[in-house]
């Protein structure tokens, strides 16, 4: 059981399941889970190969070095064991229900599956040579976003700024993370339900910033099925393709920036984000502390999960610091050593926990009264 479990509980109220339907539950968590592990293993394995080979035709990348311990295969997969087993606990608690993130039609599958081998040498070539300002563009909409956000992030195809690059991101995260993106994130949902117990989930004012194709904000609408939620994101077409994904009136979306949110004082309840802040520059991840902190409500509450930092999980330490070396994250560095709970503490957020889980962190803050 995981310290956040251990915290919050079950859900009041939830009932054991007989032991035959425990059983076939579990063990359709594991083949869910077990498929995906080798779907994006596959992949990331011959993705390796690919490299290798058009590594001979491209000029030599500088070698990465860890500053610190890197974890052997043997401890991620243990770390990714655990993981699944703090979701499946949490599955059983009744926090929410089982897991369908990322399941595609054969079809949506093999169209994904050669969308993402078509990218391969494209992000090769961009890591090999440095670009990653294709889409630092002063023309069209994309003259209006901010110039830390013009980037060539991962030095994937189109930074942020297409719907092809929206249908791809997902699937690309999880050949990085073996599959295990989505439980990490559903780790804010455990704290979620604890807050949602006090209330009436048909009142609650939720905000997810940085929602992308509503990875957060599906898993949460339905963990809690009277709840309404708003994802904003700075990228329009991955707006497009959040509102494909999650059609129903309880969600709402609006394009915008997380460091001027466009929310009155004391106004929500509820704003999560993930995998936001190592992507954003210093300044600018003080700027959307503050705006949070005005946005929430007194006693409301911030769901963070992000990166792991420097000294989170020690063992980690050296592989966080090859990160940037091997894809375009110009701020990641910055966020290893960020002293993130004083910064929110200096704006009126009162870090109240924080939990590792596999490569990320877990953290709720909450505004004083």
């Amino acid at each position: 059981m995981s310290a956040a479990d251990e915290e919050f509980g079950p859900v009041k109220g939830t009932r054991s399941l007989p032991p035959l339907l425990s059983l076939a539950r579990r063990t359709r968590y594991a083949l869910y889970q077990g498929s995906r592990v080798a779907l994006y293993t596959l992949h990331s394995e011959a993705m390796r190969r690919m490299n290798r080979d058009l590594q001979k035709q491209l000029p030599e990348t500088p070698k990465v070095v860890p500053t610190g311990p890197v974890p052997s295969q043997r401890r991620m997969l243990s770390d990714i064991v655990k993981l699944f087993a703090d979701d499946l606990k949490s599955v059983e608690d009744g926090i929410y229900p089982l897991p369908s993130d990322g399941t595609m039609t054969p079809g949506e599958l093999i169209a994904t599956s050669r969308a993402f081998f078509k990218d391969v040498p494209e992000v090769a070539r961009r890591r090999a040579s440095g670009a990653h300002q294709e889409v630092n563009s002063t023309e069209g909409f994309a003259a209006a976003l901010p110039r830390y956000y013009r980037q060539n992030f991962h030095f994937q195809t189109d930074g942020w700024l297409s719907e092809e690059s929206a249908r791809l991101y997902d699937f690309q995260v999880d050949v990085l993370f073996s599959g295990a993106t989505a439980a990490m994130r559903r780790r804010a949902l455990v704290p979620f339900a604890r807050i949602l117990r006090r209330k009436d989930q048909r009142h609650v004012s939720y905000l997810d910033i940085a929602c992308g194709t509503g990875g957060l904000l599906r898993p949460a609408l339905a963990a809690f099925p009277r709840l309404k939620g708003t994802g904003l994101d700075l990228s329009e077409p991955y707006l497009n393709v959040a509102r494909e994904r999650l059609p129903t009136r309880r969600a709402g979306y609006i394009c915008g920036l997380a460091e001027t949110l466009p929310f009155a004082d004391n106004s929500l309840d509820v704003v999560s984000c993930v995998f936001l802040f190592h992507e954003l520059p210093p300044k600018i991840r003080r700027q959307v502390i503050s705006e949070v902190a005005r946005v929430l409500k007194p006693g409301g509450s911030f769901l963070f999960v992000d990166s792991l930092q420097t000294g989170d999980v020690p063992e980690y330490d050296g592989l966080l610091s090859v990160f940037p070396q091997l894809f375009h994250e110009p701020y990641f560095t910055s966020y290893l050593s960020e002293d993130l709970t004083g910064i929110a503490k200096a704006a009126g957020l009162e870090e109240s926990w924080m939990v590792p889980a596999f490569v990320s962190r877990v953290a709720e803050f909450i505004k004083s009264y």
